[in-house]
C-alpha cells in the first residue's frame, strides 16, 4: 500500500506540475496581451483537445481493465482445473492419487511462493512449474481405464490438465504484456496541448484550482493505467488468492 501511494502521489503532483510550467511557461512567453475573442477561441481548443485527450485516456484503461479482470478469471479457472484434476485423481485411485497429488501440491506452492515473484522481475514462467505440469499431464495420460467411470475420469484429467498448460501461457503473456510507449506520448502531450489555452486566463486562485484539478485527475488516470499494466508488481498487483484458497483445503495439508 505504502508504494502505491507513492507512486500515486508522484502521478498526479508531477501532472500538476506539469500543468502548471506550461500555463506560467506560456504567459511568461506570449505575454498577457490579448484580443478579445482570444479566451473564446482558447475554450473552444480547450474543448476538442482535452476531448481527444479523455477519449485515448478512456480506451487504454478499459483496455487494462479488461486484461487485468481476465488474468483474475483465468487465476481461478486455473486453479479449479487443479482441484479437479486432484479430486478425480482421488477418485481414480491410491496409485494415481500418490503420483499426481504431490505434484499439484508443489505446483500451487511454486506459483505463490516463487513463480509470482518470477513473473513480475522477468516476464518470465519458471521452468519447474512447466516440468510439474508435464509430470500431472503424463500420469493421466498413461492411465489405462478399465471401466466407464475410469475412462470419464481419465478423460475429465487429461482435459483440466491441458487447461493448466493454456492458462500458464495466458499468464506469461499477461506478464510480458507493456503499455506501448506511444500512449505516455500521446497521454503527456495530451496533457500539455490541454494547459497551453489555458494561459489566457489569469492566474487567480480559482483559476489555477480549476487547472490543478485538470492535471491531477489525468495523473491518477495515467497512474491506475499503470498499475493495471502489470499485475504482478505494485503498485498494481493482484495477488493469486485462488490458488492461496488451495492451499487452505487438504491440497495444502502435507503427508507424514
Amino acid at each position: 500500500m505504502l508504494v502505491s501511494g507513492v507512486v500515486a502521489v508522484v502521478f498526479i503532483v508531477g501532472t500538476v506540475m506539469i500543468s502548471w510550467a506550461v500555463y506560467f511557461g506560456m504567459r511568461r512567453v506570449m505575454g498577457e496581451d490579448f484580443a478579445e475573442d482570444t479566451q473564446t477561441l482558447a475554450g473552444s481548443v480547450i474543448i476538442r483537445v482535452a476531448a481527444l485527450h479523455g477519449l485515448i485516456l478512456a480506451l487504454v484503461f478499459a483496455q487494462e481493465l479488461v486484461d487485468y479482470t481476465q488474468l483474475q478469471g483465468n487465476l481461478t479457472e486455473e486453479a479449479t482445473a487443479i482441484a479437479d484434476v486432484w479430486n478425480d485423481a482421488g477418485r481414480y485411485g491410491e496409485a494415481v492419487a500418490a503420483e499426481v497429488q504431490p505434484a499439484l501440491r508443489r505446483y500451487t506452492q511454486l506459483v505463490i511462493h516463487e513463480e509470482w515473484e518470477v513473473l513480475a522481475r522477468t516476464g518470465r514462467l519458471a521452468p519447474e512449474g512447466w516440468q510439474l505440469r508435464e509430470v500431472i499431464y503424463q500420469a493421466v495420460l498413461d492411465l489405462d481405464p478399465a471401466t466407464p467411470r475410469e475412462s470419464d475420469l481419465r478423460a475429465h484429467m487429461v482435459h483440466k490438465a491441458q487447461a493448466i498448460a493454456e492458462l500458464r501461457q495466458a499468464r506469461e503473456n499477461t506478464a510480458l504484456h507493456a503499455v506501448n510507449p506511444l500512449f505516455w506520448l500521446a497521454a503527456l502531450a495530451g496533457l500539455v496541448l490541454v494547459a497551453v489555452p489555458y494561459f489566457v486566463f489569469s492566474p487567480t486562485r480559482l483559476h489555477m484550482v480549476l487547472l490543478s484539478v485538470y492535471g491531477a485527475f489525468s495523473g491518477l488516470v495515467m497512474f491506475v493505467i499503470y498499475a493495471f499494466s502489470d499485475p504482478f508488481a505494485a503498485p498494481g498487483v493482484l495477488e493469486p488468492l485462488a490458488f492461496e484458497r488451495l492451499l487452505e483445503t487438504e491440497i495444502g495439508q502435507q503427508v507424514d
